[in-house]
């Protein structure tokens, strides 16, 4: 990779918040307190989640510094920073999360592999490059092509970063063909995050953003771009990030029994309060996250003071002082939304939330349901507890 510096320049970490909570120093990944991200709409780059299976690459030399497209198509084309920046500049606002979001609270009920992430492994930008749509016109294909002339049905994308599940090798991960050359779907090569270039840790000087899908398909520190017959055959599309029934263990599981899993479910979490959280009785503000995948939008979101049993409907917004109106023209189709509502607590007690998205799919009651042996997808209702107490506090 031309501008890549030497291995002992892995080693120099990028300064990051203290606020960070660590899960894991190496490959380095870590996840803000979850109050942090119901602070703006936005979620600063200081907070935003990072999330690394290697290594994080260093790129000295932006001149040098290319992608190459190449594959099943009759044009292989080296790109530069500069090509990529002489395409139609979008913005797109669009949460990511890692599929592995709340998996310690899955990890209660039985034992899973994988980073232990709250409930902060989750986070909206706006990504600002070119659209994958316009890059692969530079190459001769055309929008809403599913297939090349070649035969090509899948974009694989392939970062500088090295893995110990790929021996070493990069990190990959593909999406459709018919995905990649949809401009409506709002793929985007991204060269900033928040207004701003880019970081080490988010991927610097390009990375892939595929709004909607699991965090795992938006490749960092992009290398090349391969056009190619199936899907990638990476260890992390062919051997993790797949969906299990709880039947399935590590004696059992057959990997490709199950497709690599793409559109996150419905999803949401209370960022007010921690786990256990000590008030005084009386009003409470429970506030949060929700959002699904697919540019599905939430059309409700639902808080229970009592364990389940009742239920009150949140306010949900996105930018303050506009009305969020889920699948409208004005709202942002690939964002979360933002929540809350005030409640009675006059005891301790357990409250709930659960969102409805706008096909009506609704996050599962019990996480016993959906747990799987990697601990990905942790949907179901958030819950925590509160201590209402009169002195002490």
């Amino acid at each position: 990779m031309p501008g890549l510096k030497g291995p002992s320049d892995y080693l120099q970490e990028p300064p990051r918040h203290p606020s960070l909570k660590i899960n894991a120093k190496q490959p380095f990944n870590a996840e803000p307190p979850r109050s942090a991200l119901i602070a703006s709409y936005v979620t600063p780059v200081d907070f935003f989640y990072k999330r690394n299976h290697g290594p994080i690459p260093v790129v000295d030399d932006i001149e040098r510094y290319s992608v190459l497209i190449r594959g099943l198509i009759d044009n292989p084309r080296e790109l530069f920073m500069r090509d990529i920046k002489m395409l139609p500049k979008y913005n797109v606002t669009a949460t990511l999360q890692c599929a592995g979001n709340r998996r310690t609270a899955m990890s209660k009920v039985k034992t899973v592999k994988g980073v232990g992430w709250d409930v902060s492994a989750i986070g909206n930008g706006v990504w600002g490059g070119a659209k994958l749509a316009d890059v692969l016109e530079l190459v001769g294909i055309s929008k809403l092509t599913s297939t090349t002339k070649s035969g090509g049905k899948h974009v694989e994308f392939v970062s500088i970063d090295k893995c110990k599940e790929e021996n070493g090798g990069p990190y990959k991960a593909s999406i459709p063909l018919s995905r990649a050359t949809n401009p409506d779907a709002d793929v985007v090569i991204a060269y900033e995050m928040n207004g701003e270039p880019l970081n080490r840790d988010h991927g610097y000087p390009l990375r892939v953003v595929v709004p909607g899908v699991i965090g795992a398909r938006s490749v960092k520190w992009l290398d090349c771009i391969n056009i190619i017959a199936e899907e990638s055959q990476g260890f992390f599309m062919q051997k993790d990030y797949k969906m299990f029934p709880p039947s399935v263990n590590w004696d059992n599981i057959n990997w490709s029994t199950s497709r690599p899993q793409m559109d996150f479910p419905v999803q949401s979490a209370i960022c007010s309060l921690e786990d256990v959280t000590a008030i005084k009785p009386g009003k409470v503000k429970v506030s949060g996250y929700a959002a699904s995948g697919g540019g599905r939008g939430i059309d409700r979101v639902d808080v229970s003071v009592d364990g389940g049993k009742t239920w009150v409907e949140a306010s949900r917004y996105q930018k303050p002082g506009a009305q969020y109106i889920s699948d409208d023209m004005n709202s942002d189709k690939w964002a979360w939304v933002l929540f809350d509502v005030t409640v009675d607590a006059p005891q301790s007690t357990e409250i709930v939330v659960k969102a409805v998205d706008s096909a009506a799919n609704i996050q599962p009651e019990n996480v016993q349901e959906i747990w799987n042996l990697r601990g990905i997808l942790n949907t179901s209702w958030h819950r925590v507890q509160v201590r209402v107490g009169h002195s002490n506090m």
